[in-house]
């Protein structure tokens, strides 16, 4: 039969018609595989973090703390996290956003433990003292050589990183004001060496513990630290 025949019977073929129906497929195909996505991610987002946030940020500020903002790499805090690179920057942004959330941790950690030694249901007294003791234990031993997280970020990031030099600064300030507060407190029960003033007493005090901190970390010395923190004492208690 001549090509240009048609079987009788038969229509001939439609390419335009057979064409139009592959696009609606694919069209179609192509609209449920977007719903299916769409879905997909709404159910992910949905989900709860498969991590505690707060011990991620706890195994962070170790690694940050013994090597430093700069030299820590973005593996080690995978592998100290046990996070995916998704998880971690889902839950913290970036690197950055997670130091600051470990800095956040130790400056809080800080200023409960001082809050707790220098409770104004205590001798206040024995309050100062204790605040001193538990700087001489943090710089003596293996431990100290860690020095302190704040002390070192300040040193290497403080005049870089606003976010960060702001925390620093908040941290000094409060800490100078819980101890002159403190010193108040022993002043107003006569219990401060004369001509000694709170505030300057409390700068001179955080200087001193900070400043052991740094000293520490290549000589730790508990009875050179212990002498220190004593003749403080003695000269400005009576």
């Amino acid at each position: 039969m001549p090509p240009s025949q048609t079987r009788i019977g038969l229509p001939a073929p439609s390419r335009f018609r057979y064409s139009e129906k592959m696009e609606l497929d694919i069209h179609d195909q192509l609209v449920y595989i977007c719903d299916m996505i769409r879905e997909t991610s709404q159910r992910m987002r949905g989900r709860p973090r498969e991590f505690d946030p707060d011990d991620a940020i706890e195994s962070a500020m170790g690694v940050f703390w013994t090597s430093g903002y700069h030299a820590t790499s973005l593996p080690e805090l995978l592998e100290a996290t046990n996070l995916s690179r998704g998880s971690l920057y889902a839950a913290f942004g970036d690197k950055h956003g997670l130091f600051l959330r470990a800095l956040d941790r130790y400056i809080a950690d800080s200023l409960t433990r001082l809050d707790a030694d220098l409770d104004p249901r205590k001798d206040v007294l024995d309050g100062i003292r204790a605040c001193l003791a538990r700087y001489v234990e943090r710089t003596s031993g293996a431990g100290a050589k860690r020095g302190c997280l704040i002390v070192a970020t300040a040193m290497e990031l403080g005049s870089q990183d606003v976010e960060v030099e702001q925390r620093i600064r908040r941290f000094f300030k409060a800490m100078e004001a819980r101890l002159a507060t403190a010193l108040e407190r022993a002043k107003s029960e006569q219990r401060l060496a004369d001509k000694v003033e709170p505030a300057t007493a409390a700068r001179l005090i955080m200087c001193l513990l900070e400043g052991m901190r740094v000293v520490s970390k290549t000589n730790a010395d508990r009875s050179s630290s212990q002498a220190v923190v004593q003749t403080l004492l003695d000269r400005f208690a009576k």
